[in-house]
C-alpha cells in the first residue's frame, strides 16, 4: 500500500511558475517509479511526467517538455515537478501516482499506476 498526498497548487499567471509536491508513504519509496497526470474539466485524465525510483530516467509529455521538470528525492519520500513557462492550457487537476508492480519500463498510460494521491488543482490565468 502506498499513500499519495500532493501539494503546491495554485493561481498563477500564464508564464508563471509553480512547483508541485507529492509526498509518499507506505513503501519503500525509491523502489518504484512515480508519474504525475492531470485532468482538465470535461478531458481525461492525461500523463505529464515519471521517473524511475533511483531518478535515473525521465519521461515526458511533448506538451510540457522544455518547460517541465520532474525530479525526486528519496530522502524525503517525496517527487517534485516544476513547472516554468505555464500557459492557459495546463489548468487542471494534477496527481501524482506510483507504478510498484507494473512496468520494467515509464509507462504513460494511467491504468499502470496502482496508486493515486488526491489531486492539486493548477490554474493559470491569461
Amino acid at each position: 500500500q502506498v499513500h499519495l498526498v500532493e501539494s503546491g497548487g495554485g493561481l498563477v499567471q500564464a508564464g508563471g511558475s509553480l512547483r508541485l509536491s507529492c509526498a509518499a508513504s507506505g513503501r519503500t519509496f525509491s523502489s518504484y517509479a512515480m508519474g504525475w497526470f492531470r485532468q482538465a474539466p470535461g478531458k481525461e485524465r492525461e500523463f505529464v511526467a515519471a521517473i524511475t525510483g533511483s531518478g535515473g530516467s525521465l519521461y515526458y509529455a511533448d506538451s510540457v517538455k522544455g518547460r517541465f521538470t520532474i525530479s525526486r528525492d528519496n530522502a524525503k519520500n517525496t517527487v517534485y515537478l516544476q513547472m516554468n513557462s505555464l500557459k492557459p492550457e495546463d489548468t487542471a487537476v494534477y496527481y501524482c501516482a506510483s507504478d510498484t508492480t507494473c512496468c520494467p519500463a515509464l509507462t504513460p498510460i494511467p491504468r499502470d499506476y496502482e496508486y493515486w494521491g488526491q489531486g492539486t488543482q493548477v490554474t493559470v490565468s491569461s
